[in-house]
């Protein structure tokens, strides 16, 4: 099978490349400005009407360059099951937010001990909706929240009394939300093909920078990468690295969840190892707050911890 990006997808790279390497206070409006953040809104509404793969290529841009920016939340898991399972009107109402105003979306799928569970225990009936939702990605910047619950999902303004943030805790107290037609599980399924991508573009990001390291970075005359510890690491990185790119592109093309579970697990099980072995061959300069390692480490922990540990990965596999 033939995985090698297409003309328009390459062309997305490239342009997301061009404009997160620019210095700039505000790349989120910047990836706004370039029309980034509409590929897979609908010709009508103003966008590409692009899909999954080029969505994809856009979060793996952000996260080979470790940028701070909603993406993950509003695009994977806004956006697309807005676009695929939202009435017209709702689409109206919902994708505008992003594409006009730059707004935040984010989607509440995990509940404490239960990582993006496909049967939730949070409900929804006739006195709102009720429960516990953890590790929600940018829960308190987000205009809306789509809500996995055991009867759909549901859209909710968190600005209504009934819904509580802190620090990715979102507490629904009888909230009141409109119901989109996708079930949880199909959130679900958008959250891992968001997440890895992510977490690919992170790998391949911390993998090119520390290449680049130990390519000029000198001990007794020569450069890092001639010392066979150290060119044996690399090894191994490009390999976790190539091999969770090529899971992640599988799982984007198919959303079939024997392949989206595979990839999950290649995230939680290589993708901080690998980058800790990046951070490890930087020495003392991975340490410092002005260098960017940082913030791949920071990005790979808490991409592993979205998608619940390597444990829980592995034990998604088994049940399938």
């Amino acid at each position: 099978m033939d995985f090698e990006l297409d003309d328009t997808q390459r062309e997305i790279a490239r342009l997301a490349a061009d404009v997160l390497g620019r210095e700039s206070d505000t790349p989120w409006k910047a990836l706004g400005e370039a029309g980034l953040l509409s590929l897979a809104v609908p010709e009508r509404l103003g966008g590409d009407g692009l899909g999954v793969l080029e969505t994809a290529v856009l979060l793996t841009e952000v996260g080979r360059r470790a940028a701070d920016v909603p993406a993950l939340a509003t695009l994977a898991l806004g956006v697309l099951p807005i676009v695929q399972h939202g009435t017209p009107e709702q689409q109206d109402a919902l994708l505008p937010l992003v594409t006009e105003q730059h707004a935040v979306l984010t989607a509440a799928l995990s509940e404490p001990s239960a990582p993006l569970p496909a049967t939730p225990s949070t409900t929804a009936g006739p006195d709102g909706i009720t429960g516990v939702k953890i590790n929600v990605p940018h829960a308190g910047e987000a205009r809306r929240i789509l809500v996995s619950t055991d009867s759909g999902v549901f859209v909710v303004d968190p600005a209504q009394p009934g819904v509580s943030t802190q620090d990715g805790t979102v507490r629904f107290e009888g909230a009141r939300g409109e119901e989109l037609k996708g079930s949880a599980a199909d959130l679900r399924r958008f959250a891992l093909a968001g997440a890895c991508a992510v977490a690919d573009g992170v790998l391949a990001g911390a993998l090119d920078l520390t290449v680049r390291h130990v390519g000029t970075r000198h001990q007794f005359g020569k450069p890092l990468a001639t010392f066979q510890a150290a060119a044996s690491q690399v090894a191994d990185v490009y390999i976790a690295s190539r091999t969770l790119h090529l899971a992640t592109l599988a799982a984007c093309w198919s959303l079939d969840d024997n392949d989206l579970d595979t990839a999950a697990y290649w995230l939680a099980a290589e993708a901080l190892p690998a980058v800790h072995t990046c951070h490890h061959l930087h020495g003392g300069l991975g340490l410092d707050i002005t260098y960017p390692m940082h913030r791949y480490y920071g990005m790979a922990k808490e991409l592993t911890r979205f998608v619940g540990g390597v444990e829980h990965r592995l034990g998604a596999i088994d049940v399938h």
